[in-house]
């Protein structure tokens, strides 16, 4: 039985699951405040750096062995953003660390996957860390979630942005980039900050399409067929929303402080575009929050289903069990061991030629005039 639990919750991850990573690494107590140890899985074997280059006239996409050598494309007019995708390699991630000049508390968020959604002003930098939730299907064709721990520093004249793989989550701002005359190509840097928090919100709607349609595939089941088996789905469903919301709700707050706060880095012009995606976090809580309570509804429908198979049942066994009673009482009486020769009160019918297919008649006419009551008083 055991076994058959284990496969069914198996089956249930493999069709619908937020990709976690498969062990928790924690920093060890004791440690100095800004040590920067890896917590998470390594997920590309090297890490990359690209520098995307661009301005109003030109957009340019270089990938560097080295960090010193983005220097010119610092140095000169254009804006620039630095992509660094893998996070397991300290050494070389200390590099970009110590060029940029970054404080040891945001070392220490980047490599710890598991930090919680936040946005942090410093003196001349903002740090923001976000969690990337979008949906992929793999080669066997089952569409599931994967997440994945996203950083960005914004500075006065610079963006990084660290990724734990090197899945293409920034695509969409890669084909924006490409288009002359745009806001992204012409504003500043945080503006093009506010575009890449806004394309990761774009993906939790994507992802939260994707757990609405296998709510309603899973409701249609438990609907037509509630079984035991469907309460395995509903906690993978739960327990996945339950993430997706600690992931987005601190969010919420860190995007109305970059509203509220003031900031040399962040211009009124951008507010106003951050004022959007806050609307659409919001939006997504609120998503998230009704599919909660269709989660928590489901648990009762299907509960429900089971009862009410469990009374049919019931409400079977008990008709039969209703009918065999007269007949074993019938059967009762004729079975007893009495001497009808003897008897004061004689048995004709033990005598009769006749005697026992009129028993076994009369016993069925019993049973289907009974059928016949139960089914006019509506019982079933």
């Amino acid at each position: 039985m055991n076994s058959r639990i284990k496969k069914l919750s198996s089956s249930v991850h493999s069709l619908f699951q937020i990709a976690q990573p498969e062990k928790i690494y924690r920093k060890p107590p004791g440690q100095i405040p800004g040590t920067a140890i890896h917590t998470g899985v390594k997920k590309v074997d090297e890490v990359l750096f690209t520098i995307h280059d661009f301005s109003n006239d030109h957009y340019d996409v270089i990938s560097l062995e080295k960090i010193e050598e983005s220097k010119p494309y610092l140095q000169d007019q254009s804006k620039t953003w630095i992509q660094v995708q893998g996070l397991h390699d300290i050494d070389k991630l200390k590099t970009v660390w110590d060029y940029f000049g970054l404080h040891p508390l945001i070392r220490e968020d980047i490599v710890n996957t598991s930090q919680r959604s936040k946005i942090e002003p410093y003196s001349d930098l903002v740090f923001i860390v976000l969690r990337m939730i979008s949906h992929k299907t793999d080669s066997e064709g089952r569409t599931g979630l994967q997440t994945e721990q996203v950083s960005i520093v914004l500075g006065k004249n610079f963006v990084l942005s660290f990724q734990e793989s090197d899945e293409p989550i920034f695509e969409p701002v890669f084909k924006w980039l490409k288009i002359t005359n745009t806001q992204l190509r012409k504003l500043g840097y945080d503006y093009l900050s506010y575009v890449l928090i806004d394309n990761i919100v774009d993906h939790y709607f994507q992802a939260l399409d994707l757990i609405g349609e296998s709510i309603d595939k899973l409701e249609e089941q438990i609907i037509s067929d509630p079984k035991e088996g469907h309460l395995h789905k509903v906690h993978a469903l739960r327990r996945d929303l339950n993430f997706f919301r600690k992931s987005v709700w601190s969010l919420r707050d860190g995007i109305n402080s970059m509203i509220r706060d003031e900031s040399p880095l962040i211009t009124g012009e951008v507010k106003i575009f951050l004022r959007d995606v806050y609307d659409h976090v919001v939006q997504v809580l609120d998503n998230i929050e009704i599919n909660r309570e269709l989660i928590f509804g489901l648990i009762d429908i299907n509960m429900s289903g089971l009862s009410n198979h469990m009374n049919e049942v019931m409400k079977v066994l008990t008709i039969i069990a209703t009918i065999f009673i007269p007949l074993t009482f019938i059967a009762g009486i004729y079975g007893m061991n009495f001497d009808p020769e003897s008897s004061p009160l004689n048995m004709p019918e033990l005598h009769w030629y006749f005697g026992y297919p009129f028993a076994l008649l009369f016993m069925l006419a019993l049973a289907l005039l009974m059928l016949l009551f139960f089914k006019r008083r509506g019982w079933f």
